[in-house]
C-alpha cells in the first residue's frame, strides 16, 4: 500500500489527531487537572520541579564560606510563585477539576565556546559564568595566568551591569588525585578570582562566598579527557538586579 493505510487513508492524516493531542499536553504543562476520575497522585506539598530544586537552597552571603559545605553550588531562592484563582472561568477547567499548586520554572539560556573555555549561564534570576583552569592557571597551579585578568575583568564588568551584590566564586578539580587535594587546590584557585573581582569591582556593598569543592559537582564525564578538562573549573555567579 505504500504510504497510504489499508483503507486508502495517507498515514500524515492519521497521524494528525495525535500530534493534536501533543500540542494539547504542552499547552497545560505547569498545571495538573485532578478530578475524581484522575489516577495521578497530586504532588507532594513543598516538591519543586527537578530543574528548579538546585535553586531551591540558599548560600549564605560571607567572605569565605564554611570549609565544609553541604549545599550544591549556584543556589539561591526562587521569587514566590504567582497567586492563581482556580475558580477563573477564564481558565476553561472540565468540571471537577483543580489547579495544582503554582510554581515557578526558571528559563535556562546556556552559551559556551566551541571548545567549552568558557560557559554563561543565564536564568531570569541569576546569572553564572564558568571558565575552565587551562584558562587561568597553570597546571596543578593556583597561581593566575597574565590573561586571566581579562577574562575576570569581563565578568566584574557584567556584575556591575546587572548590579549583583552577593558573588559567589566556587573552584572545581576532575577526580585525578586525592580527593583533599584537589579541595585545597579548588579553593587556592576560587580566591585567585575572588582577589581580582574584589579589586576591580572596589565595591563595599557586594559581598563574595568563596569555596573550594573539589571534584564534587562534575558537570562532564571524568572517564575522559575532554570531560575532565571541563569539570577543572572556577564559577562566578549572582543573583541579578542586586536580588539576594
Amino acid at each position: 500500500m505504500g504510504a497510504e493505510t489499508a483503507r486508502g487513508v495517507p498515514r500524515a492524516q492519521v497521524r494528525r489527531p495525535a500530534a493534536v493531542s501533543v500540542a494539547l499536553v504542552l499547552l497545560f504543562t505547569g498545571f495538573q487537572l485532578d478530578s475524581p476520575s484522575a489516577s495521578a497522585a497530586p504532588a507532594a506539598p513543598g516538591a519543586v520541579p527537578a530543574a528548579a530544586s538546585a535553586a531551591s537552597r540558599a548560600v549564605p552571603a560571607a567572605a569565605s564560606a564554611d570549609e565544609d559545605p553541604t549545599a550544591p553550588p549556584g543556589a539561591q531562592p526562587l521569587s514566590e510563585p504567582p497567586a492563581i484563582d482556580g475558580d477563573n472561568p477564564g481558565l476553561r477547567m472540565r468540571d471537577g477539576a483543580t489547579l495544582d499548586r503554582a510554581r515557578v520554572l526558571d528559563i535556562v539560556s546556556i552559551v559556551e565556546t566551541e571548545g567549552g573555555e568558557e560557559r554563561r549561564e543565564e536564568t531570569t534570576v541569576s546569572l553564572k559564568f564558568a571558565l575552565q583552569a587551562e584558562v587561568l592557571f597553570g597546571k596543578d597551579s593556583a597561581e593566575l595566568t597574565p590573561q586571566a585578568a581579562g577574562r575576570i575583568a569581563a565578568i566584574a564588568a557584567e556584575i556591575e551591569k546587572h548590579r549583583g551584590r552577593k558573588i559567589r566564586v566556587f573552584g572545581f578539580t576532575d577526580d585525578l588525585g586525592t580527593y583533599e587535594h584537589g579541595r585545597k587546590l579548588s579553593r587556592k584557585r576560587a580566591d585567585a578570582v575572588h582577589g581580582v573581582l574584589a579589586d576591580k569591582l572596589n565595591d563595599p556593598a557586594v559581598s563574595y562566598t568563596v569555596r573550594g569543592y573539589s571534584e564534587d559537582y562534575p558537570i562532564a564525564d571524568n572517564a575522559t579527557e575532554e570531560g575532565r578538562r571541563k569539570n577543572r573549573r572556577v564559577e562566578v555567579s549572582f543573583p541579578t538586579g542586586g536580588g539576594s
